[in-house]
């Protein structure tokens, strides 16, 4: 049996407080529902089963180029990180993954699978870093990693992801996540085809060392830390790179790498149709970047993603099985309850796009009537799912309302008294 954090009995008496009030709701909806003929426990049983991985980094705190301030409980290291991760997972039953990144993460591998193990937790995709610089390192990546002028950093930066796939194969992982900061912040200063040339050259070399049965996926990002151009930019150049890399070559899609107002559900849907969406880093952005927890700016987008998503499922199209993540900076909030807040609201919007009467939408979309294909969506985002997913927390194990639960549990106080207090520090740029 999986290590506890919170107390089972601290759960089971917030559960309680809740379960007549859910059982009413539930009851409330299922009758709705029954009425477009939908199973409101064939929802549930769906949703209970859509997992989302959470990021090791994700429980520290973040911080902006201006200034960090760290909260009380920081993670010390991966194995504190870890415990936080399984909090999470133990009050939604939304995420029994933890991806990794290295080398932040870096630790032995059987320490590491072994405490993960105890926690009841596995590992999603390990992640790469060539965007900052390691202490022991040889060579900087401040003008670029695996686009890189010098062909000695380039194989440096070839060698740590390499390093990630050795480390994953250790601990149960089967994919690959490459993000690089490489670009320029000034006209002229790098040739675009011959980084983007290097940039092939070097992934091609990652992707030789992959096992037969993983997955790499490679990720776009408008701008930061360039500011004139960035060698993977956008949805179309990194297309180019899974296809040009092969089968085993995805797109993973950020949902706050993107310019304000990009229409972000049709990337989803052509790089589903063209067989190479790897995969998600689930976020929220107002302005181009993925500081915000999922849903908190543009739930609708969120749930257009999902519908996107669903339909595939529906169609069912061949060897679709995205990866999802969550991927968020917590500046000003408690990582953890972040993170709850987050998986819940992902799991919400599968939840909405499962009641989309498909054969009803595709007849309207057949007979050009936008009216009512845009209201068959409007119908299903409106649905309030939130008894479906107490319901199917609950049915887990979980927390009916897990953020309260994990208020009333103490759990932050408990391991600020373990942990030092965490140093804040400035940004990059002042």
């Amino acid at each position: 049996m999986a290590e506890t954090k919170i107390a089972v009995d601290v759960i089971a008496a917030e559960n309680d407080k809740c379960a007549a009030a859910l059982k009413d709701d539930y009851d409330a909806l299922g009758n709705q529902l029954a009425r477009r003929n939908i199973d409101i426990d064939a929802i549930t049983a769906k949703v209970a089963e859509f997992f989302v991985a959470v990021p090791s980094w994700g429980v520290g705190t973040g911080g902006t180029r201006f200034a960090r301030f760290p909260g009380a409980g920081e993670p010390r290291g991966i194995f504190d990180k870890l415990d936080d991760c399984a909090v999470i997972n133990q009050l939604t039953r939304a995420t029994p993954n933890v991806s990794l990144h290295i080398p932040w993460d870096k630790q032995d591998p059987k320490r590491l699978k072994a405490h993960a193990d105890a926690l009841g937790l596995g590992f999603d995709a390990m992640n790469s870093n060539t965007f900052s610089d390691a202490p022991d390192q040889s060579h900087s990546y401040k003008y670029g990693s695996l686009s890189h002028t010098d062909a000695a950093t380039r194989q440096q930066a070839v060698e740590h992801n390499i390093e990630c796939i050795e480390i994953g194969k250790a601990i149960g992982s089967k994919a690959l996540t490459v993000w690089v900061g490489d670009g320029s912040n000034f006209p002229g200063q790098s040739n675009f085809t011959r980084s983007f040339e290097r940039y092939l050259a070097a992934m091609a070399d990652i992707y030789k060392a992959l096992p037969d049965d993983w997955r790499i996926f490679s990720e776009h990002k408008m701008f930061e830390p360039a500011f004139y151009s960035t060698v993977v930019q956008d949805w179309g150049t990194n297309y180019l790179i899974a296809n040009t890399l092969g089968e085993k070559a995805f797109c993973l899609v950020d949902l706050g790498h993107h310019a304000p107002n990009t229409n972000i559900e049709m990337i989803v849907a052509r790089l589903i149709q063209f067989g190479k969406l790897g995969g998600f880093h689930f976020n929220d952005s107002k302005y181009g970047d993925d500081d915000l927890d999922a849903g908190s700016i543009e739930p609708y987008r969120l749930f257009l993603v999902f519908n996107e998503l669903v339909d595939a499922e529906y169609r069912g199209v061949k060897g679709f099985h995205p990866a999802h993540m969550i991927d968020q900076s917590h500046n000003v909030t408690d990582p953890i309850e972040s993170l709850i807040s987050s998986a819940n609201e992902i799991r919400r919007a599968y939840a909405q796009a499962l009641l989309v009467d498909r054969a009803a939408l595709d007849g309207y979309q057949q007979d050009n009537d936008a009216l009512m294909a845009s209201d068959m969506l409007k119908r299903a985002y409106r649905t309030d799912v939130e008894p479906v997913l107490a319901r199917a927390r609950q049915l887990a194990g979980g927390a009916i309302d897990p953020i309260a639960t994990y208020r009333a549990s103490g759990y932050r106080r408990h391991v600020a008294a373990e942990r030092p207090a965490s140093v804040g520090g400035s940004g990059g740029i002042v």
